[in-house]
């Protein structure tokens, strides 16, 4: 007589989470890369309790923001638009100027970007903390330095 199997989806509940911190050093790391790893971490996906619609994610500090290195020309050439949603009210910030005034908006615009754009992406977003520095105030969450490739 043979057993009929039963394969049931594994599906985490957001009280079982074990959230972790992790630190990376953004001193010569290409923006891009980084923070599509950034991003997965954010999201669960490193993970093997991963569930798409439960925020499954770790905590992440990135330090030397303003360190990030970015490939090719887009140093020269990269521009962010943004609109007042008044007449005449586009403005074009190149990142070079970004990087000197607010390093920490380039690092976030690319994660944003890399997030999904609903409600549970903001809430992933909000675990997201960027400092243009070496120092950050999270040493009481002991991070564990995150190496990103």
């Amino acid at each position: 007589m043979s057993k009929t199997l039963s394969f049931k989806t594994y599906s985490a509940k957001p009280a079982e989470v074990e959230r972790k911190w992790y630190v990376i050093d953004a001193e010569d790391q290409i923006l891009g890369r980084m923070a599509a790893e950034i991003a997965k971490v954010l999201r669960g996906k490193h993970k093997p309790q991963f569930t798409p619609h439960i925020d499954t994610g770790d905590f992440i500090v990135v330090t030397n923001a303003e360190k990030v290195a970015l490939s090719g020309k887009k140093i020269e050439y990269k521009t962010y638009f943004h609109h007042s949603n008044y007449p005449g009210g586009g403005k074009f910030d190149h990142v070079k100027d970004l990087l000197k005034k607010k390093p920490e908006k380039v690092i976030e615009h690319a994660v944003w970007g890399m997030l999904p754009h609903n409600n549970l992406g903001r809430q992933l977003f909000k675990k997201l903390k960027v400092y243009a520095g070496s120092e950050h105030p999270h040493t009481a969450q002991c991070p564990v330095e995150l190496k990103v490739n």
